[in-house]
């Protein structure tokens, strides 16, 4: 494949290795990029338009509602439900799924994503994204919840967009780990990144140490280890999991959020977080934990299930899992 090419382009060649494809998943795809740009377009203005600082309500997880978290979850929804490729949506910002309008076609698939994951620090300039997951459906009819609730290795798709310093999208179909920068001149996202493979091993570490005060031992004894054994690892800790996850899957190294004394079942979404970028992490070679078993192999319970991940290179992972098992 040709560095620079266009997404679009990407996608159709992908498609004509399958003979059997009926172009569903790419006009699903070329929408949800749609989406992508006009997100990644707000996100550049943040600070000239009315679009930064809180709505004054909290979502379903209890948490302070961004004005870009609402503009990024409307805008993926009005994008992707009249396409014909969705049966039925589920974003972390709602506390139901989301139907597809009766006067709008049905598709097999459904969609889970969470619209601006690090909405609170796009007030100070630094990188937020949106992550995403595609399932398939059988069912178009009368979607459930049920019909959400699979583990994570029936995931058809995944993928991020991180806004930064450029925009740029990464995904999976099960086939590699591609990734594609926005070139805003053309408007167009072009192939950057082919076959992107994480280190066995890194040298970073991304934890939030602020909550060291709660770890359980095995988490505490890890981190001590990084710090003072015959490693060379350095902490890099943004504190947008898209932006740590992102520096981790192409430089090598390892993200932690921990199940501890303040979230004893993890703090991280399982659905719309935790089986994506698990998803992802193994097509590119690395490995995510809970500490004690594979995420993507967790059949969901609720439909905003938290979840403790440990993610990035699988050297460090294990590792990691040593220490928390010991622990």
């Amino acid at each position: 494949m040709t560095l620079g090419i266009t997404i679009t382009k990407f996608l159709l060649e992908e498609q004509r290795k399958y003979p059997g494809s009926t172009g569903n998943f790419t006009g699903l795809f070329s929408d949800l990029v749609t989406a992508a740009k006009v997100i990644s377009r707000e996100v550049n203005r943040a600070g000239l338009i009315d679009i930064l600082g809180s709505t004054g309500y909290k979502n379903v997880q209890g948490e302070e509602v961004q004005k870009l978290d609402e503009f990024a979850n409307r805008t993926i929804i009005q994008t992707m439900e009249h396409g014909g490729w969705l049966c039925s949506m589920a974003s972390e910002e709602c506390e139901d799924i989301i139907p597809i309008p009766d006067d709008y076609p049905r598709g097999r698939y459904l969609l889970l994503f969470d619209p601006l994951d690090g909405s609170s620090n796009i007030d100070v300039n630094v990188s937020v994204g949106t992550i995403f997951s595609i399932l398939r459906c059988e069912c178009t009819d009368k979607v459930s919840v049920k019909d959400f609730l699979k583990p994570g290795t029936e995931q058809v798709c995944a993928g991020y967009i991180v806004y930064g310093s450029s925009t740029m999208l990464v995904y999976t179909t099960g086939h590699g780990v591609h990734g594609f920068t926005l070139d805003p001149g053309v408007g167009e996202f072009l192939l950057s990144h082919e076959n992107i493979t994480i280190p066995e091993r890194g040298k970073i570490y991304s934890i939030n140490e602020g909550n060291s005060r709660y770890w359980y031992p095995g988490t505490a004894r890890y981190i001590e280890h990084l710090k003072n054994g015959n490693s060379t690892y350095s902490a890099r800790y943004v504190g947008s999991l898209v932006a740590d996850f992102h520096r981790n899957l192409l430089k090598g190294g390892i993200f932690l959020y921990p199940a501890d004394r303040k979230s004893k079942n993890g703090k991280l979404r399982l659905l719309y977080e935790a089986n994506p970028l698990s998803f992802i992490v193994e097509q590119a070679g690395g490995m995510a934990s809970t500490g004690e078993k594979r995420i993507l192999d967790i059949v969901p319970e609720e439909l905003h299930q938290r979840v403790p991940l440990i993610i990035g290179s699988k050297r460090d992972v294990q590792e990691a899992e040593r220490f928390w098992k010991e622990g």
